[in-house]
């Protein structure tokens, strides 16, 4: 299928990512995948290849590009390069976490930490979910006390992708203990802080290269410089960017889903059986034309979507639409790849394997797909949350 809204300049920079993912993560993705997380200086690799912060104008050392064809076509590659786990870091730092610091932080502050963000010497993380608050975010138990020029920050955090890595922590944290979603602020916590702990870099199902964290926080303290934006504004703020982080996990699906069908037609081309290529057998080739038309129709709308993106319009039920269907389609497609790949698909040599594992958790982070469909019948039926 002919896709649209790809210029020169974008497949340029997809050759330059391909080239990226297979000499810089692939040859190495096994050992981060023993090791249970990535080097740092996987980031600042990415940085000097032109991998990293599109939107980070000139004058703080980025391209200045504000169109997320670029950040998709990142992802896209490390799912064709079967590298998730030790390509996702750099997927949250470019899709999840740098809007925060480029509508937010203070210029002081964008002076400060955007250079290092768009090298890739200061690794970003964001730090939301607790132990006891996943989906309801106003049950949140982190404070953050306001003392003279700053908060001191009392709290826990848990599943925080690149926690152990990350120099600059986007922490949720109640500024006002009586509200609800209006006393959460956003606060930057920056590696070396005292009363910032790592806990257990988490061991996960899949997504092993990629490190997972519990942080804590005991009498943090945090100058007042380092909130990002408005005192009890992160609702709004969520607001405007959670679209592009289901977005950005929907064109990760999509890609995973693809790239996994991929693999699976070439090894039935290449797999006998009763003396002829499983190919040729026509329940083989209807599993493979039913998988092939759902990857074209989720790539569709995720293109759609990026474009509406793009133009400021893409809505939180759309976001929240391509997000669980091409994640819920993603698990349908490579749990078939896999039976197709026989004994051999469960064996972590093979990508399939790797490929199946990694995409359990994409139906649970960024919102469940119970909530991403709340989201749409809410907005359907004209009701609040």
């Amino acid at each position: 299928m002919r896709r649209s809204g790809f210029a020169a300049e974008h497949e340029d920079f997809r050759e330059s990512a391909r080239r990226f993912v297979a000499e810089e993560l692939v040859p190495h993705n096994d050992a981060w995948e023993d090791a249970g997380i990535v080097p740092r200086e996987v980031f600042t690799r990415a940085g000097e290849k032109g991998m990293l912060a599109f939107e980070v104008g000139e004058d703080h050392g980025g391209v200045g590009v504000a169109d997320f064809r670029f950040n998709q076509i990142l992802a896209e590659e490390v799912s064709r390069g079967g590298v998730t786990g030790s390509g996702i870091g750099l997927v949250l730092h470019n899709d999840v976490c740098l809007p925060y610091f480029t509508e937010y932080a203070s210029p002081e502050r964008k002076d400060r930490w955007l250079p290092g963000i768009a090298t890739g010497a200061l690794i970003t993380a964001i730090a939301m979910t607790e132990p006891g608050a996943g989906s309801d975010l106003a049950s949140i138990r982190t404070i953050a006390t306001s003392d003279g020029d700053g908060y001191v920050v009392n709290g826990a955090k848990t599943f925080i992708t690149n926690g152990i890595n990350a120099d600059l922590i986007i922490v949720a944290a109640k500024t006002d203990p009586s509200a609800r979603h209006q006393g959460i602020s956003l606060l930057v916590v920056e590696r070396g802080m005292e009363g910032l702990e790592r806990g257990r870099n988490l061991k996960k199902v899949g997504m092993h290269a990629q490190d997972t964290a519990e942080l804590f926080f005991s009498d943090l303290r945090v100058p007042r410089a380092n909130l990002l934006g408005a005192e009890g504004r992160k609702f709004a703020y969520l607001v405007g960017n959670l679209a592009r982080e289901r977005l950005s996990i929907a064109v990760s699906a999509a890609s995973s889903a693809a790239a996994a069908l991929d693999w699976t037609v070439a090894y039935v081309r290449d797999r006998d059986a009763f003396g002829q290529p499983i190919a040729s057998f026509q329940s083989i080739q209807f599993a493979l034309a039913e998988m092939h038309t759902e990857v074209q129709i989720g790539t569709a709308f995720v293109d759609r979507c990026v474009d509406e993106l793009n133009a400021g319009r893409l809505s939180a039920e759309d976001a929240a639409a391509a997000k669980w269907w091409c994640t819920e389609m993603q698990g349908r497609v490579l749990d078939r790849c896999v039976q197709l790949h026989g004994g051999y698909g469960y064996m972590l040599e093979y990508p399939i394997a790797r490929a199946w594992i990694d995409a359990r958790v994409t139906r649970i982070y960024g919102g469940t797909t119970e909530i991403m469909k709340a989201i749409i019948g809410r907005k359907l039926v004209g009701s609040r949350p």
